[in-house]
């Protein structure tokens, strides 16, 4: 009996491990205990309703890079240029090199090559990050202070635990696997049938044929909501802004730097709305932007199927093909 409580215990601490470190549950990971509970997209992981249940597809690679290519690529990106969405392969450069927002990376310029950046954010967090200086990439002359910031053992252990998102954590820890998303679909499928209702982190097109974000719909979120209110001064705020942080990477030895705003999901696709703030035209489109933009807002309008997944906040492989070939067409790699 002892045994039995003994195992029990290790058990519990096990799984709240999982919850708590990521060293742990990337160990459950690897054993199989736990699987990919975004295999199904983002949107479904939340919402759990069936019928936006999909399969995440695997665009096929470019095979574009070139070791001669006189480019290197730099880019400041979120989730959408994440390297399982893009890679290296997609462009045709000699290098490419990728950090996310809210990290530092030290790179060294190569002089004799064309040093090009480009600066990347999903709309909702645009206002967000011009809020504060952008050092995402630290361009160092000495070859010695290359690669990551060194981190004291406190710091590693400090970025290994979670303690502000433990629930959602040991909630995909202990619910990942197919049967669990089957008991979750029921619940929410009646939910939506009875009440009307769904998860409060996900909304529902008027149509109800796409399914998005609650904070690309939620005005009252001022600084991520496509339909939250936006005034001319914050516009020009946040293009001295993007004007400044370009200045300080040519200064730094980039040749070029570009700016690229992913549109909101529900930007494109809730089109039975009026009140979208448009920050994307009135932010690229404007006289007062000192910065050449990689611009997608009027091709994903225009595209005759929709550029998003229909289980996940992110582009499709056509959005994503769309991205790319104005990336192409605006560096001519």
């Amino acid at each position: 009996m002892r045994f039995l409580r003994y195992t029990v215990l290790l058990f519990a601490l096990i799984l709240w491990g999982g919850g708590l470190s990521t060293t742990v549950s990337h160990w459950l990971y690897g054993i199989g205990f736990i699987t990919d509970d975004y295999r199904f997209g983002d949107l479904y992981r939340l919402s759990a309703l069936p019928q936006f249940k999909l399969e995440q597809p695997v665009c096929p690679p470019s095979h574009r890079s070139s070791d001669t290519a006189s480019t290197q690529l730099y880019l400041i990106g979120d989730s959408f240029t994440e390297p399982q969405r893009l890679g290296q392969s997609d462009f045709r450069v000699s290098h490419f090199q990728r950090v996310s927002w809210g990290n530092q990376q030290r790179i060294q310029l190569d002089p004799g090559k064309r040093n090009v950046l480009i600066i990347e954010s999903v709309e909702r967090h645009f206002r967000q990050h011009m809020t504060y200086p952008v050092s995402e990439f630290i361009v160092e002359k000495d070859t010695n202070r290359l690669g990551a910031p060194k981190l004291t053992l406190s710091k590693r252990i400090s970025n290994d635990i979670h303690r502000t998102d433990v629930e959602e954590r040991l909630e995909s820890t202990l619910f990942s696997q197919n049967w669990a998303f089957w008991f979750k679909e029921i619940k929410a499928a009646l939910t939506l049938d009875w009440f009307n209702r769904t998860n409060s982190k996900v909304s529902l097109s008027k149509d109800q044929k796409h399914l998005f974000l609650h904070l690309d719909t939620d005005t009252t979120d001022r600084l991520v909501s496509s339909f939250s209110k936006l005034d001319d001064e914050e516009v020009n705020t946040l293009i001295d802004s993007i004007n400044a942080v370009a200045n300080h990477y040519q200064q730094l030895g980039f040749d070029e730097v570009y700016l690229s705003i992913i549109p909101n999901k529900a930007s494109i696709l809730e089109t039975g709305r009026t009140d979208y703030n448009h920050l994307i035209q009135r932010i690229q489109t404007n006289p007062r932007l000192a910065v050449p933009t990689i611009y997608i807002y009027d091709q994903f309008k225009r595209s005759a199927q929709s550029p998003y997944l229909k289980s996940d906040t992110h582009w499709n492989c056509e959005g994503r093909s769309i991205w790319l070939e104005q990336v192409r067409q605006k560096l001519q790699i």
